[in-house]
């Protein structure tokens, strides 16, 4: 059932994208957004964006996306001019089916097309299995701009860690979020490391690493199919009973 709700990936990508066209001679390398308030797509979200500092090297961007004048997503971003590398090395793509032995899953994104390992990302409350997804994703186009390229990496990042966290529980699924319990997340923290094209497979490994006293962490890396790590990401989020947030039912109100 569609919740009248922005994807906090959502805005995230958003700001991404408003820090780099601030300051165009260089690149987001990381960024980190918090969700005290939920925000809806009724009503558009204005970003404020405040270069704290540019230096010629690295500069700090703060944004706020505010809705009917109200807080909902404030960032803090790191942005580089860059540099060779002194060294290289990353974490290794991890051995796990391909996005044709994977199951295809709509979640109403135009342009998108997603598939789960193993139907991991489950509604069935009786499944039961490790506390990891691995999601295999690309998109129709591949934009131009690399910050653009960046926020729909970005836009994923509060999927799926939920999801995950609750997979060793028999009785959780994610047919109880929004039902018989309150869950979004609360804070996002993202690095970008190599670039690569996302009209081909890429895969994200979110798995949770905690979870207890309503919330849930976790994290996870950003593969391309040839082994290219783009990205790792942390986020800790909302889980709670509604009758602990009042009778929410889309956890705005227990945020």
């Amino acid at each position: 059932r569609a919740r009248n709700v922005v994807e906090g990936g959502q805005l995230l990508g958003q700001a991404i994208v408003a820090a780099a066209r601030t300051i165009p001679g260089q690149r987001v390398t990381w960024a980190s957004m918090t969700f005290p308030r939920a925000a809806d797509f009724d009503d558009p979200v204005v970003i404020h964006v405040d270069p704290a500092r540019q230096g010629r090297t690295f500069s700090t961007v703060a944004t706020r996306s505010e809705q009917r004048g109200k807080l909902v997503a404030p960032a803090l971003i790191l942005m580089d001019a860059g540099s060779p590398d002194s060294f290289r090395g990353s974490d290794a793509l991890p051995q796990v089916p391909g996005p044709d032995e994977s199951e295809p899953y709509d979640m109403g994104v135009t342009g998108r097309n997603l598939r789960i390992a193993g139907g991991a990302y489950s509604p069935d409350p009786a499944r039961v299995g490790p506390p990891e997804i691995h999601a295999w994703m690309r998109w129709r186009d591949d934009p131009g701009e690399l910050s653009v390229r960046q926020a729909l990496v970005a836009q994923a990042s509060t999927h799926w860690t939920i999801a995950a966290g609750m997979l060793p529980h028999a009785g959780f699924g994610e047919a109880e979020a929004h039902e018989s319990l309150s869950t979004g997340p609360m804070a996002v923290s993202i690095s970008f490391h190599d670039d690569a094209p996302l009209d081909r497979w890429f895969l994200y490994t979110p798995r949770a690493t905690w979870s207890g006293q309503g919330l849930v962490h976790g994290e996870s890396r950003v593969w391309s199919g040839d082994g290219t790590l783009m990205a790792s990401y942390s986020l800790q989020a909302m889980v709670r009973s509604r009758l602990a947030g009042a009778g929410s039912r889309d956890g705005a109100t227990t945020m």
